[in-house]
């Protein structure tokens, strides 16, 4: 992984990382060193994500990437990915397309080549539907 602003010969890699459901140190090691080592984190919520990054003190550029605006927001990340740069892609808590906005994102990076790495942790199961 690398943040270097120099463009890259190779392509970056979209990092599909989860974060913790409530203990903030549930977090794992390989995501807090994703986090601390790509360009860009698309975030749900970044102002709930900026808590998480400031209790690690992760200073990478946040930027939003939710229901309302991930498909237009494509074209941002993926520009990143194409300059060889990393990102990642989390949500407020647990992993990003469970329940939650990325989905866009993530098969736009798939379209156009870019590798998409799962960084697991904990996830949110909805509980099952009793008839």
């Amino acid at each position: 992984m690398s943040h270097s602003a120099v463009a890259s010969a190779q392509p970056g890699t979209l990092y599909v990382v989860a974060t913790p459901i409530g203990n903030l140190d549930d977090i794992s090691a390989r995501a807090l060193r994703v986090l601390r080592d790509v360009a860009l984190i698309a975030a749900e919520d970044t102002r709930h994500s900026v808590r998480l990054l400031q209790h690690f003190g992760i200073e990478t550029p946040l930027a939003a990437c939710h229901e309302h605006n991930e498909r237009d927001q494509g074209g941002r990340f993926l520009a990143k990915l194409e300059a060889g740069e990393d990102v990642a892609l989390i949500s407020d808590a647990g992993t990003p397309l469970i329940s939650d906005p990325g989905y866009h994102l993530v098969r736009q990076a798939r379209a156009a080549g870019f590798a998409v790495v799962p960084v697991p942790g904990a996830c949110a199961k909805p509980a099952p539907r009793r008839s």
